[in-house]
Parts: C-alpha cells; sequence; structure tokens
C-alpha cells in the first residue's frame, strides 16, 4: 500500500459521496477511488450486503468487500433521522460527485434528490443509477442482476445457444452497469473542468445492459427492414465452448483459414484443408457451428500443453481454461488491519504519468465517521450527540 497521503491517480483531488450499495455503485466508486479519488461511502447501522457475501474472516467483511470497498471511508448514518439527513449533506457540500443506487421513491422519501443536494453544492455532479428508467412505469421496481440479465437479451441468448434460457454465471449487470457509472461520472467531471456546471446523470442498468448486448446481437436484425434476426451466429454456435484436450479444457479460436488449414493438417483431416467454407469472414461466421464441430474432434487427440504450444507456434488464438482459485492464487498478498492477509485484486489499467493504487484498506462499518464529519465541520460534541441520538454508528 502507498501512503495515505500521497494519492497519484489521475482523480487526485476529486471527493466522491458514495450513498450505494451491493455491488454496481460500490464497484464504479472503487474504480473511481483506485484513481485517486478520496470517497466516503455512508451506510445504515446494519451494514451492506456486500461485507456478508461469502464466507468472511471477521463480521462484517467479507472477501467480496476486502476489494470492493478498499481507498473509502467509512460513515454509518442514519438517513431517516432528521440529523442523519443534515450530517449527510454536510458531507455531500465539500464532494465532487455523489452516487446513489437508492430508486426515485425512497430517494424522494429520504429528501436526498438532485434538487436537494445542489443546494448545498451547487456544481455537484449526481449520479443516479437503479434497475430501470426514472421516467417509466418500472422506475420504482426493484432490479438485480438476474432480473437484468434476463430482460436485456442475455439470458435470451443462452436459449439460442443451447435451447433455454441461462444467466452468465458472473454478476455481468451489475458490473457492466458499474463501468458505465464510472465513465458517465468522469465525462460529466470533464464537462465540469470546461464549463464549471455540475449536472444529474441517471444509469438505468437496462440501458446500460441493452446496449451492452446488442453490440453485436443487433445484427442483422438493426437494419430495416431486417435482414434476419438478432443474434450473432458465431457467437450462438452451440459448440462455441472450451474443447476438451487428454488431460483438461482449451480455448481454440481459428480466425483465419491457414488457422482453420494447420489445425485440419495437425488433426489428418486433409479433406477439410482448403474448405471453401474457411475462406473469408463472412464464410467462416455462417459456417461457425459446424467448423466448431470439426475442431472438437481434433483437440481431443492432444494434451493441453501440446496445443497452448502448437497454437503459439502456428499464431491460433488460444488458452487454456484456468480455475478460479488459479487466477486467485496469483494475486499478490496485502494485509488487512483487521482480517489479517488477503489476496489484492490490483487495478487493471496502467498509467505512465498518474498511476492508480491501493492506498486504504476496506473499512469497518462506522470506521471513519468522526474524522469525516470533523472535517466537515461538525464540533466533537456534535458528532457526540448524533452517536447519542441514533443518527450516527460510530463502530466503536
Amino acid at each position: 500500500m502507498t501512503d495515505l497521503a500521497s494519492p497519484t491517480g489521475p482523480l487526485t483531488g476529486v471527493r466522491v459521496l458514495d450513498l450505494s450499495s451491493v455491488i454496481m455503485g460500490p464497484y464504479a466508486t472503487q474504480i473511481l477511488g483506485d484513481l485517486g479519488a478520496d470517497v466516503i461511502c455512508v451506510e445504515d447501522a446494519k451494514g451492506d450486503t456486500n461485507r456478508i457475501m461469502g464466507a468472511r474472516p471477521v463480521p462484517g467483511m467479507s472477501g467480496v468487500s476486502l476489494n470492493l470497498l478498499r481507498n473509502k471511508r467509512n460513515v454509518c448514518l442514519d438517513l431517516k433521522h432528521p440529523d442523519g439527513r443534515a450530517a449527510l449533506l454536510r458531507i455531500a457540500a465539500t464532494c465532487d460527485v455523489l452516487i446513489t443506487n437508492l430508486r426515485p421513491g425512497p430517494l424522494g422519501r429520504l429528501r436526498l434528490g438532485y434538487d436537494a443536494v445542489r443546494e448545498v453544492r451547487p456544481d455537484i455532479v449526481m449520479c443516479q443509477a437503479q434497475g430501470w428508467p426514472s421516467d417509466g412505469p418500472d422506475a420504482d421496481k426493484p432490479a438485480y442482476d438476474d432480473v437484468i440479465q434476463a430482460s436485456c437479451g442475455i439470458a435470451h441468448a443462452f436459449e439460442l445457444q443451447q435451447g433455454v434460457p441461462a444467466l452468465a454465471p458472473t454478476l455481468v449487470a451489475d458490473k457492466v452497469a458499474g463501468l458505465t457509472i464510472v465513465y458517465a461520472v468522469m465525462a460529466a467531471l470533464f464537462h465540469r473542468e470546461r464549463t464549471g456546471e455540475g449536472q444529474f446523470v441517471e444509469v438505468p442498468m437496462i440501458d446500460a445492459l441493452t446496449s451492452f448486448t446488442l453490440v453485436e446481437h443487433g445484427c442483422a436484425a438493426v437494419p430495416q427492414p431486417p435482414h434476419g434476426p438478432a443474434g450473432y451466429p458465431r457467437i450462438l454456435a452451440p459448440d462455441r465452448r472450451p474443447f476438451a484436450t487428454i488431460d483438461g479444457w482449451i480455448a481454440v479460436l481459428p480466425y483465419s483459414a491457414a488457422n482453420y488449414d494447420d489445425l485440419f493438417r495437425e488433426g489428418g483431416r486433409h479433406d477439410l484443408v482448403g474448405d471453401a467454407g474457411t475462406r473469408s469472414a463472412r464464410r467462416r461466421n455462417v459456417n461457425a457451428a459446424a467448423l466448431y464441430a470439426a475442431v472438437a474432434p481434433i483437440v481431443a487427440t492432444r494434451t493441453t500443453s501440446f496445443w497452448v504450444q502448437f497454437c503459439h507456434d502456428h499464431d491460433i488464438p488460444a488458452g487454456a481454461v484456468r480455475t478460479l482459485d488459479e487466477l486467485v492464487d496469483e494475486l499478490p498478498l496485502a494485509e488487512h488491519p483487521r482480517t489479517g492477509s488477503y489476496r489484492q485484486v490490483p487495478p487493471p489499467v496502467r498509467f505512465s504519468a498518474t498511476p492508480a493504487s491501493v492506498r486504504r484498506p476496506a473499512p469497518m462499518l462506522g470506521e471513519h465517521g468522526r474524522e469525516v464529519l470533523s472535517e466537515v465541520g461538525l464540533s466533537d460534541a456534535e458528532i457526540d450527540r448524533l452517536a447519542h441520538d441514533g443518527a450516527l454508528h460510530t463502530g466503536e
């Protein structure tokens, strides 16, 4: 970990108020924190769901939250208490960005909508991210990753490929929406840098994921009149999956006629060398199902290590299937003051001048309440009164 006083990321000097929960919002603010922002997350006394996701070394700190909550300070407030709400607005007045995934109804009942927030910070960038557009009939309908995957076409894409709808075995909707929050907030900050003007930004999960899914799957259905049904044929080929080898699994993606010819020669399928179905990108796409089916029995005749080397030598895109445990085992070790050693997921971007960094371990619930409220001008006596009245939980 680097010196807390010396953030180096491109967002150094930006302060973010994180009023979000579970995965989508906290993932977005983790990224902003890695990029140098001072992130202050607010939770209620029950703590966020991500703190109990899976086995955990100590109460209130799961393996998920050890990385998801890093580079953040934590304040625990009861926002239904008038003084808790007032304390939140005192923090908001010092922030450049506020991110929330509270739905319009609950946010309105707390009187913490954009109008209320910009009264205390006129140039703030406020991003509200919920499942459905705020101007539609489902604005206050709850939405979780599974629901959005079903609603945005991902589950149907599995049905087209496998015969039954399915969900991707990762929180793809939460994380894609989180990434969308990041770029939306950074664009709004860039606008503010040029004009001095803050703004309200909305990121409905369904819109973010529909856009994401239809990049390729809009396909022939996008031109009007349609040239065919939605769905990108190569991606939906039933045999598009890792191939079994003698001793494991490998993903092999022949991407040219020469790639296929090399594989067919090695597999003794000389009858397929020069096959018309491999001669152009269009033909390979149209014939994807048959080509994958032809490659599978060839790959099954050798070991994974053989094919890794063969594909490397012949410039064929390929990669052995790696387990989740293998990936975790390769992460660097870090120390948390309460939980001890853990595997730290490094920031995935590399800057030559403003490197991202992990400066703060994930905070315990309410750990920084006194520190943050003191920074925004509350006296010790006022903070004590908030704690006494139940508006503030300090974790003490």
